[in-house]
């Protein structure tokens, strides 16, 4: 399971991890976010990811905290994209300002707007609404024994040395 703050590149690291490993992804806001940008509703979240984790391997590029719970007490590992705010913010901005130009979909055809940028449900605004608390979770999850190891990097150079390692682990194995 992939964990982060909006804008950190777990759905970018979903992609590449599951390229490299073979194992599926699945896109957490394509499962939860329906044409529109109306969300499913948390009990239908929650139901579809007991399904995902049920199985035998997945990548999740993130877990809502309605169903966190599901995906954690299945996970074999929680990477978690704890970078300085400087770098995920810079990239969420740049993201978004690409969307907002070129319209391309983000998840189930909806697309990035100015007003939605500019509004109170902004992704920007997220962020920084959300930055301490999931850096603060990924704290918490690293020193508590009961939960599925943390491998919390703090930067995309240590991320880039990670998967390093997951290739030459993964070549030794073919």
């Amino acid at each position: 399971m992939l964990y982060g703050v909006t804008g950190s590149g777990k759905t970018t690291l979903a992609e590449r991890l599951s390229r490299l490993v073979g194992i599926d992804w699945v896109s957490v806001d394509d499962a939860t976010w329906q044409p529109g940008w109306v969300a499913l509703p948390e009990e239908e979240q929650r139901r579809r990811f007991e399904d995902v984790c049920a199985g035998e391997s997945w990548i999740l590029d993130t877990a809502y905290a309605a169903w966190v719970d599901v995906a954690l007490s299945r996970a074999e590992l929680v990477v978690g994209l704890d970078y300085r705010r400087h770098v995920s913010l810079g990239r969420l901005l740049r993201r978004t300002l690409a969307r907002n130009l070129d319209h391309r979909p983000v998840c189930n055809g909806n697309v990035e707007t100015w007003r939605q940028t500019f509004s109170g449900d902004s992704i920007i605004l997220w962020h920084f609404r959300s930055f301490t608390r999931k850096h603060d979770r990924l704290v918490r999850w690293e020193a508590d024994p009961a939960l599925p190891p943390v491998l919390r990097l703090r930067s995309p150079r240590r991320l880039e040395q990670w998967l390093g390692t997951v290739a030459a682990e993964t070549e030794q194995v073919a």
